[in-house]
């Protein structure tokens, strides 16, 4: 089963790092954070990508297309171009790159890359957010139910920090600081058959689950484990203080 990754967004709301490089190549750990996504599928043997591209793409090309220069020692001969590796650190992965547009919705990227979608089931995640989700139950979830689609629910954190009163004498009783909220947000790492293609269009891919939702086709597995998304330079700091301490999401070894 291939995980279409949607790589094409233009990430303004983290200009610090986005106005030079795509935020699916900030880095975190030193590694971009879409490495990281692929990381995770992979863990569970889903390594085949399509990575859905768009703004500065090829820079996700490059840093691919030169991953053993970048990981590995090596020899090169400038008059002939050949060159030794000395030993093979790169990733088991396969990855198809599509260029999906500029200005594209998350919707027509989804369609764009259809024609490399060849199973009966495909999985699509954003470049952004990290999880120790474990893909296979996500997987048998959505066999199992036989809806068109599966989104993963996760509890996002509050961006704020909530003050807890004492209702009697109005005093502060304490804060808690970005607390885990109890509903569900989708957290990306969603699987849908090949039917799906039919709901979606050029907008927002949003729009094609609002269709799946009122057709009863639409399921979520929850999640109840770590998950976190990085849409701003502070989350990237943050992402990168956890990788130094306590990542969860790094299942592999």
């Amino acid at each position: 089963m291939k995980t279409i990754i949607l790589c094409g967004g233009l990430g303004t709301r983290m200009k610090e790092e986005t106005e030079f490089k795509p935020k699916a190549m900030v880095l975190v750990g030193g590694k971009p954070i879409l490495w990281h996504i692929m990381k995770i599928y992979s863990y569970y043997g889903y390594n085949e990508f399509v990575l859905a591209l768009g703004y500065k793409g090829e820079m996700i090309r490059d840093y691919f297309l030169n991953q053993n220069a970048f990981v590995n020692d090596f020899t090169i001969d400038t008059r002939d171009g050949q060159i030794k590796f000395y030993n093979n650190n790169c990733d088991d992965f396969k990855i198809t790159f599509v260029e999906t547009g500029l200005e594209s919705d998350t919707g027509e990227r989804i369609l764009r890359v259809k024609k490399y979608i060849n199973e009966e089931d495909f999985m699509v995640t954003y470049a952004d957010g990290v999880s120790d989700i474990n893909i296979k139950e996500l997987v048998a979830f959505h066999k199992n139910h036989k809806t068109i689609g599966t989104l993963s629910g996760v509890h996002p954190r509050s961006k704020y920090g909530l003050v807890e009163i004492d209702k009697k004498n109005n005093l502060v009783k304490g804060f808690d600081q970005k607390p885990q909220m109890y509903d569900y947000a989708s957290g990306g790492f969603m699987i849908f058959n090949q039917k799906a293609f039919d709901y979606f269009d050029n907008g927002p891919m949003e729009d094609g689950l609002v269709k799946l939702t009122k057709e009863k086709q639409l399921s979520i597995y929850t999640h109840e484990g770590f998950w976190k998304a990085m849409d701003t330079y502070r989350e990237m700091e943050e992402l990168n203080v956890l990788w130094n301490g306590d990542p969860k999401w790094k299942i592999w070894k």
